[in-house]
């Protein structure tokens, strides 16, 4: 299938075959090896022991939503990387956190911002929200076989909504089976103290400063109850990645930004050091 521009500058007949606008039908029916769910792997005994990443979190405001992820990944109990990303934008109007095997999380998302590139390029006009989230749902549900040997990969996918002009929040699990959460909602092994956390600092009247002090809040907590989840490392110069999604488009808070925030967040734990109260916001 590969294109040879080398010899008679001619497209082979993959390219030229008419088709659906999924580029993932068009990897499955010409070349399904390099579709990640369609690797065989040899039979293993236990659990594969593989980078992991952890927590992600996501809340709504009115006018967009803000999606924020913890900097660390995790081998057993090792820290197998400090800095790694976990977010990153799907679109102009989306964005998907990743939590289970690092590897197969990244190779997923790069696969999933191609299929939306190649579906609005061929159709002229650009998924719908909702299109987005059922297209990720597929993808996540073609990983089950990796993942019933533990190669999970379970995102978070948020963004704005154009049509119905709010921020909104998907969730998944392993089988590709998706909730629209409201509000808030997180993943990765320390989302139940996220929730917690963002479950008592949630309004639905946040403005865009209070919901990212929000998210950072609730990974400090997540962090300080669950060792695969990483805290900001004020030492080391590494924050959460936090992102904006608002009518404007998507936009990544910069590392001073994200710094700025962080140090806010840690100042106030110190003066209060018995956890989170609605005040911090």
């Amino acid at each position: 299938m590969e294109a040879n521009t080398r010899s008679t500058g001619r497209l082979p007949a993959a390219f030229l075959t008419p088709g659906s606008s999924s580029f993932m039908d068009f990897l499955s029916e010409h070349q399904p090896e390099l579709l990640p769910g369609k690797r065989s792997l040899p039979p293993v005994q236990g659990v594969i022991e593989a980078p992991h990443g952890t927590t992600i979190v996501a809340v709504t405001f009115p006018g967009g939503v803000v999606l924020a992820g913890d900097r660390r990944a995790t081998m057993g109990n090792v820290i197998a990387q400090r800095d790694i990303e976990k977010v990153f934008p799907a679109d102009e109007y989306s964005a998907v956190g990743i939590a289970g095997t690092a590897g197969l999380a990244v190779e997923m998302v790069k696969l999933f911002q191609l299929e939306l590139e190649h579906f609005e390029k061929v159709e002229g006009a650009q998924l719908s929200l909702e299109g987005k989230a059922n297209r990720l749902s597929t993808m996540i549900r073609s990983n089950l076989g990796m993942a019933m040997q533990g190669l999970a990969v379970v995102p978070l996918f948020a963004g704005y909504d154009v049509d119905r002009e709010r921020g909104r929040i998907f969730s998944y699990d392993v089988t590709g089976g998706r909730s629209q959460e409201h509000g808030f909602a997180a993943t990765g092994s320390g989302s139940i103290f996220a929730r917690g956390a963002m479950k008592k600092l949630f309004r639905d009247d946040l403005t865009e400063a209070e919901a990212t002090t929000l998210v950072v809040q609730a990974l400090y907590d997540a962090a300080d109850d669950d060792s695969a989840t990483g805290g900001p490392d004020v030492a080391r110069r590494i924050y959460p990645i936090v992102t904006v999604i608002t009518d404007d488009g998507f936009r990544r808070l910069t590392e001073d930004e994200s710094s700025d925030i962080a140090r806010a967040v840690l100042e106030r734990r110190l003066e209060q050091p018995d956890g989170p109260r609605a005040s911090l916001l």
